[in-house]
């Protein structure tokens, strides 16, 4: 598979160096550019795959650049990078013609997340992610949401598919919980956080006929998986 290739606009020099140099380790290649006009120049020119643009740039920000981007192409993902949070932002973020946004600071990790989501969205996403993971003795399979061992199968939904994956790449580490609800749940306000507790006891009780796996809480922070 072909890299995909991501137009970054970020004003934020440091940021943007890191955030370019994050995504080419991940098999982005990407280019840079520290305001709006420049980014469009370059859009206008070359083939993007994706672009992810900072709200608050110099000469052209991000809601203005992003409405220009659909004028010329209607269906290239476009993630939202900004410091606001409030719902008219976000709001006028969407109408601006974005597919998803990521409030600052946000973690490297989350960040590549919702970028597989959006392209996952938009059938831009080719098989390069793992799909398949062995937990102990059990086989997951994230495209089928199967769960087996040996020859019983258990049927997953989609949202315990999406937890156990996340908890998978983490295997044997910490799966932060806040990063695991606003990757899954999108919000990690006190409903969905309990309904993700309800999940975790969910895949404990599919995962009990081996005892090497385990789902162990870590307190304060999230949860790890083991086996």
């Amino acid at each position: 598979m072909n890299e995909l290739k991501v137009l970054l606009a970020e004003d934020d020099e440091n940021l943007g160096s890191l955030l370019r140099e994050y995504l080419i380790a991940k098999k982005y290649s990407t280019d840079l550019f520290p305001n709006g006009e420049l980014a469009y120049k370059a859009f206008i020119k070359q083939h993007y795959d994706l672009c992810i643009l900072d709200i608050m740039m110099p000469i052209k920000d991000g809601y203005t650049l992003a409405k220009e981007i659909r004028m010329t192409n209607t269906d290239i993902p476009i993630l939202f990078l900004t410091a606001k949070s409030q719902k008219e932002d976000i709001l006028d973020g969407f109408k601006a013609g974005c597919d998803d946004y990521i409030t600052k600071p946000f973690s490297m990790e989350e960040l590549v997340y919702r970028i597989e989501a959006i392209l996952r969205r938009t059938g831009k996403f080719g098989g390069s992610s793992q799909n398949e993971f062995a937990i102990g003795r059990y086989r997951f399979d994230t495209e089928k949401q199967i769960l087996t061992l040996k020859d019983r199968i258990q049927k997953l939904t989609t949202k315990e598919t999406e937890l156990l994956k996340l908890l998978c790449l983490n295997k044997n580490s910490v799966l932060e919980r806040n990063f695991a609800l606003k990757t899954i749940w999108v919000d990690d306000n006190y409903f969905n956080a309990r309904s993700m507790d309800v999940y975790i006891a969910k895949l404990r009780k599919y995962l009990k006929d081996d005892p090497t796996v385990e789902i162990i809480n870590i307190h304060g922070k999230g949860f790890k998986l083991l086996g």
